[in-house]
């Protein structure tokens, strides 16, 4: 790891001015990714800024009853809040589900959004990576790529995202706040992560030097009706092959609301609209969930050896949506 400083701040406008004023400065909050990569030499930041002492570590209420999730509050916070376990319960299960508990007591909401893929050909440096290198290659495309997307990859970039908490906020259209030098902006959690494109380096649409201060997720009384499903490859922790987070409103039969997304398949979280226009407005039937499941799983390119993620991916959105189809039905009887 090469030498680095190290400053610690209790505001926010320090912190700001601290990445401003020196090249190569980096904000640190739990660290559990950005300090790997220091010691994989894939990151190297001269000067380290950490935030964890900034009054950013709250959960909280909206004023139309959605919740704000401080940057620096942690996972086990999040998992644990009530409010997030009554009104998102597929956001707790999915970050239960992504780490270890003594990972989720350091990692960090913001962080979590900006964690690196887990390609192990970004991690090494002395593969061609164009994430990590522009114009260098991606050794990917035709190396081991059984865990990677099957979505929205291009020639210069096949590796996923792999947050599980970014899964559920995509369902649950969260907005990210963050901070400049210039003031307070918002950005729709749909428009923060960039398409891969030709400069896969270029993975969020977050200003340089600006500090994620909180996500905000908007009231929806589907949420409380949600499950995350995540497949991999081991029980204990391991990064998703394939996750899902579905949320299911069904009145009278019909379909009022439903919330999809996917983790696993592309370089970011994927909202799944088409399926969700499918099965909007009409019944909750068995042909109708497998037939959104098809329509979403249709634009699907898979690589010479993660072909069984297709299949993989759409059994898994139509086995979750079966579930919370059933859960409905239940409560209508009820």
């Amino acid at each position: 790891m090469r030498a680095f400083a190290y400053q610690r701040t209790t505001q926010i406008r320090d912190a700001l001015n601290l990445v401003a004023q020196h090249d190569g400065a980096r904000f640190l909050a739990g660290g559990t990714n950005l300090v790997d990569l220091m010691k994989a030499g894939v990151e190297s930041p001269a000067r380290l800024v950490d935030i964890r002492s900034l009054a950013l570590g709250e959960i909280g209420e909206t004023p139309d009853g959605g919740l704000v999730l401080g940057a620096t509050a942690t996972n086990s916070a999040v998992a644990a809040d009530a409010q997030v376990r009554l009104r998102y319960p597929a956001l707790s299960q999915a970050i239960l589900a992504g780490a270890s508990g003594q990972l989720r007591n350091m990692a960090t909401v913001g962080g979590n959004l900006l964690q690196r893929t887990r390609c192990a050909y970004f991690a090494d440096p002395s593969e061609a990576c164009n994430k990590r290198v522009p114009g260098s290659g991606c050794s990917a495309i035709n190396g081991a790529h059984h865990n990677h997307a099957i979505l929205d990859w291009t020639e210069h970039c096949v590796a996923t995202h792999p947050s599980d908490m970014a899964v559920p906020l995509s369902a649950f259209d969260a907005v990210v706040r963050y901070e400049t030098l210039d003031g307070t902006r918002e950005i729709p959690l749909s428009k923060f992560y960039l398409p891969v494109g030709n400069r896969p380096d270029r993975e969020t649409a977050l200003p340089d030097g600006a500090l994620i201060t909180a996500v905000v997720i908007p009231a929806t009384a589907v949420a409380r009706k949600s499950r995350y499903r995540k497949v991999r490859e081991r029980a204990s922790y391991a990064f998703a092959t394939v996750s899902v987070a579905a949320a299911l409103d069904v009145q009278h039969g019909l379909v009022q609301d439903v919330r999809l997304a996917l983790g696993g398949v592309a370089s970011r979280p994927w909202r799944a609209r088409l399926a969700e226009s499918a099965l909007r407005g009409g019944p909750a039937t068995a042909e109708r969930i497998s037939a959104a499941a098809d329509v979403e799983i249709a634009a699907a390119e898979p690589l010479r050896d993660n072909a069984y993620k297709v299949t993989l991916a759409r059994n898994l959105i139509e086995a979750v949506l079966t579930e919370l189809a059933a859960d409905a039905g239940e409560e209508g009887n009820g």
